[in-house]
Parts: structure tokens; C-alpha cells; sequence
């Protein structure tokens, strides 16, 4: 089994990018708690957030913790759990975006900003205007500057509260954002079920040139089936998106790959546009020790790389998990050739 990249705390949910010639991962920082497991994830208990950089990607790691960058007690409308963060640059600034409770136990998306890809961040004072669920994953188009924010959860992130026109609990109302109204009775581990009936799929809103603001409404992050160029189904578990978006981008091609959840797979479409519709294409990663999966791929001194974690150090405590990294290869058609765990 692959030694874990960082060891001396427990990380999860790693965002990597390359910035100032160095590999910068933003993870999530689990920590022991005495909350039972739920399939709601109230067991993930985060706190705050390190940031940790490397030069190399080969065993042994030489992996410097820059220490922590952002507590929940520094966010005004925070309440608890700091899930999975993602970071972007732009003139000369760094942008950390991150999930969190606010003081009504709903998940907004907040954004904190430095001056060093290595912190600190100091938060904006709200949440992120339209913003809602969890599992923020910013892109910046290396051919176009576009900036874009991808998010959504299932269960306990809280996407299917946010159904809107044509759901139950909702009669099409939107607010000035363009989000539908919260409905409670869809909290917990929900989903829409039945034959017909379509997945729910990740948000995507362009952000606005200050970085910090959507430019636009979120909208649907459309996968189609590629045997019938249909939505993909919500009955379709090994299929369906979950939680954990990413993009990123090769040749012409934007890969979009999430984590189908309970099924425990990452899985990835693709598409000639960053805003879909994409075609799911395969899968990553099988599943991992432990119940989550989630991840990044970056390029860095001109070979992929897969980020990922497992529970390998906690010996499978679904909470206390560790963040690793694995070379990702392409075919000669562009297709990911899947990574098996170890």
C-alpha cells in the first residue's frame, strides 16, 4: 500500500494546484470526535484548514505543513464543519472557497483571500451571494482566464433541499440569486428515486472578476449517458454524481469527475464546453478504505496527477482519513485509465 502523502495529521478531501512552481494542497483537517457516524456526515467535524506544498511527488514526500490558514471562529457566519476547500488564483491575490454551516445548520459557500498560496486567508464577513450545498471546486481556464465555481453534495450536503420547479416541496420560486427555497423535509440521506426520474447534478456559476461574487446564477451541470445522451438516471448509483466535483482541463477536452457516494467510485465525464452538457465516460478510482472518496488532478512538470485520501493510518475510521497521490494516465483517445487502490 502507498505510503499516505501527509501523516503527521489527519487530512481528507485534497484540492491541488500548482502555484509559484511548487504543488499547493488545500485538504480538509479531520480530527477525533465522539459523534457517532450518521449517514447525515455529522461525525465531520472540522475545525480549520492547513495548506501544505511540496516540490516533488516521488516517495520519500517532503511535504511542508504551513500551518493552519482559516478557523471557523474567524468566519462571522460560520457555525460549524469546515468541509472540503478548494483555492484559485488572479492577480497576485489567492482565494480560498470553502463550505460551512452557517448559524441555521444550512451549508453555504464562503470565500477567504490572501496574499501567499500558502496563507493566511482572512473570510469575507458573508457567504458567497447564491451560493448553497457544499464541496466548492474552482477553475480558472488556462486557454480563455474564465473563472468558474462547481459545488453540490447529496445526504448531508444538503443538494436535494434545492430541488425547485417540478419537486416536491417546491412550487418554482426563486430568490433574487436564483436559489430555490430550502426545504427541510428533504434534509438528511435523501435522494429522488423512481423509474424516470433524473439524478440531480452539480451547480456551476461563473465567477465574477473580483473572484469573490458569482457573476451569474448557478445552474445545472448537466451528465448524459452516453448509450443514450439522456441525463443519467437518479436510480443509477454507479452513475449518478454524489459530492465532490473537480475540473480539469486537457488538450480541448474539460474533464468534470465527482465521487457517486455511496457506491464509493470517482467517476468523470467530459465535454467541449466547461459548462456542459458532459458525457459521463468511466471511472478513476475503485473504492478506497473507508466510506468517502474524493480528490483532484493537476498537472505538475509534465506528468497527472491523482490526489485522493483513504482511512489507511486510522485502519478504516471513515472520519480520520489521510490524503495520498498516484500517477493518472491518459490512452491515446484521452480516456483516464483507472487507478487501482492499493
Amino acid at each position: 500500500m502507498p505510503p499516505p502523502l501527509i501523516s503527521h495529521i489527519y487530512t481528507a478531501d485534497p484540492s491541488a494546484h500548482v502555484f509559484e512552481g511548487k504543488v499547493y494542497i488545500y485538504p480538509s483537517h479531520d480530527r477525533e470526535t465522539d459523534i457517532q457516524f450518521n449517514d447525515n456526515g455529522d461525525q465531520y467535524d472540522m475545525a480549520d484548514y492547513h495548506v501544505f506544498s511540496t516540490s516533488s511527488l516521488e516517495p520519500p514526500y517532503d511535504v511542508t505543513d504551513h500551518g493552519v490558514v482559516l478557523r471557523a471562529e474567524d468566519v462571522p457566519w460560520v457555525s460549524k464543519q469546515l468541509w472540503a476547500p478548494d483555492a484559485a488564483t488572479k492577480d497576485g491575490k489567492y482565494y480560498l472557497y470553502f463550505p460551512a454551516r452557517d448559524k441555521d445548520d444550512i451549508f453555504r459557500i464562503g470565500v477567504a483571500v490572501g496574499d501567499s498560496p500558502a496563507g493566511p486567508f482572512k473570510a469575507d464577513p458573508e457567504p458567497i451571494k447564491g451560493s448553497y450545498s457544499i464541496d466548492p471546486a474552482s477553475f480558472v481556464d488556462p486557454d480563455t482566464g474564465d473563472a468558474y465555481l462547481y459545488f453540490g453534495g447529496l445526504w448531508g450536503g444538503q443538494l436535494q433541499c434545492y430541488q425547485g420547479k417540478d419537486k416536491k416541496g417546491s412550487n418554482g420560486e426563486v430568490d433574487a440569486y436564483g436559489v430555490p427555497p430550502f426545504d427541510a423535509a428533504w434534509s438528511g440521506p435523501k435522494e429522488p428515486s423512481g423509474p424516470g426520474e433524473t439524478a440531480l447534478f452539480p451547480k456551476v456559476a461563473p465567477l465574477s472578476a473580483d473572484m469573490r461574487s458569482f457573476a451569474s446564477p448557478a445552474r445545472d451541470l448537466v451528465i448524459l449517458a452516453p448509450e443514450n445522451g439522456k441525463p443519467i438516471e437518479a436510480d443509477d448509483h454507479d452513475r449518478r454524481f454524489f459530492e465532490a466535483a473537480w475540473m480539469h482541463k486537457r488538450g480541448d477536452t474539460y474533464y468534470f469527475s465527482y465521487s457517486t457516494g455511496d457506491t464509493h467510485y470517482l467517476a468523470y465525464a467530459t465535454s467541449k464546453s466547461p459548462l456542459g452538457p458532459f458525457t459521463y465516460a468511466g471511472r478513476i478510482l475503485e473504492p478506497v478504505l473507508g466510506w468517502t472518496t474524493h480528490h483532484s488532478i493537476v498537472e505538475f512538470e509534465g506528468r497527472w496527477w491523482l490526489f485522493h485520501h483513504d482511512c489507511q493510518i486510522s485502519n478504516g475510521v471513515s472520519h480520520l482519513r489521510n490524503v495520498k497521490v498516484a500517477e493518472l494516465f491518459y490512452d491515446e483517445e484521452g480516456k483516464i485509465i483507472p487507478v487501482k487502490p492499493e
